[in-house]
């Protein structure tokens, strides 16, 4: 489905309150059994600065709790290829890029790339690549724009981006909950529970809602997501995400919810980093399927670049990086864009 948008001056407080929200979040909470002790090793970015393509870093300042933009790698001053991405496969950009600079050396050090959720980015491409974060406004005008093949149609359709689409992925959902399964949540008719405290996408700029919502609906009815997204909303037990990537596994770590609906790759890479995080599994029959896609933007400053990227993306190479998070391959593909190698 297309995915909302809101304002930009809601999408920039958005943006700065996340942020915020995520660089304060701090130690005072309980933590529960088999919970890392509370601290920076809990929060974003979690990387450790490898997901920073860029060659010259200059001098390095990232503070967990007080200075860090998790969700922006790269030097956008001297990009070769900007990338907006959909936040949820965040974990897959670096070597993601890393292989596509060893099959295109020319791009080594001149990739930048952005994970936040689509509808933030949409709005950002809306109004010419600026966008603003706390203190700091920043432009970068994206080259290639990347997220669920219904809002990436919906953009080629508004005249944004230009055809054609690739799918290069497939993901599909399960709920997050802490090591050990304290809350014992075994399916999404758990999640009505009044004792099960949520984490849950928000309905206006994360395009995930929709395929949360469809499964609610196909395992309980309208009574399961009204109960999710309205009911337990306005009782305070289910909470909106403005960035799920980041906040869901975040809060669950802090006990300050005990579950959360996200794509399952994004628990794989969890896992993989050794928070201790589980996947409660949603059966075929109820769950969503999304498929991947990206295009090219209409007023791409790089277009060789943009056509490269989207040339490599149905490689061999490119699905083996998704796929060691969890992501499975496209179907079929019918036509094949080429590159200039």
């Amino acid at each position: 489905m297309a995915f909302p948008t809101r304002s930009t001056t809601n999408a920039g407080k958005a943006c700065a309150a996340v942020v915020i929200a995520l660089c304060a979040s701090g130690c005072a909470f309980a933590p529960s059994a088999g919970m890392p002790a509370p601290g920076s090793a809990i929060l974003p970015p979690w990387h450790e600065g490898a997901n920073d393509p860029a060659g010259g870093k200059g001098v390095e300042l990232t503070v967990v709790e007080a200075d860090n933009l998790a969700d922006f790698h790269g030097d956008a001053t001297h990009a070769q290829l900007v990338l907006y991405v959909a936040g949820n496969s965040f974990f897959a950009m670096a070597p993601l890029t890393k292989a596509f600079e060893n099959a295109y050396p020319s791009y080594q050090g001149g990739i930048y790339f952005e994970t936040l959720p689509p509808g933030i980015l949409a709005k950002q491409l809306e109004n010419g690549g600026t966008i603003t974060v706390g203190n700091m406004t920043w432009t970068v005008k994206p080259d290639v724009f990347m997220a669920g093949q219904a809002g990436v149609r919906t953009l080629i359709d508004q005249g944004a981006l230009r055809a054609p689409l690739v799918s290069y992925a497939t993901n599909d959902l399960a709920i997050m909950v802490a090591a050990g399964n304290p809350k014992h949540v075994t399916g999404l008719a758990d999640l009505a529970r009044p004792d099960v405290r949520l984490a849950m996408p928000n309905t206006v700029t994360e395009g995930v809602s929709r395929q949360i919502q469809a499964s609610l609906v196909k395992a309980g009815g309208e009574e399961l997501r009204s109960t999710v997204y309205e009911r337990k909303v306005a009782a305070g037990t289910s909470i909106m995400t403005q960035v799920h990537h980041r906040q869901t596994p975040v809060w669950i770590m802090q006990d300050k919810v005990d579950a959360g609906v996200t794509w399952q790759s994004e628990i794989v890479f969890q896992r993989q980093i050794g928070h201790p995080i589980e996947a409660v599994a949603i059966p075929a029959d109820q769950n969503t399927v999304e498929s991947y896609s990206a295009a090219a933007v209409n007023s791409a400053a790089h277009p060789e670049a943009a056509r490269d990227w989207l040339a490599f993306l149905q490689t061999p190479e490119a699905l083996a990086v998704m796929q060691g998070y969890g992501f499975k391959a496209v179907p079929a593909r019918p036509w094949r864009l080429t590159s200039r190698r």
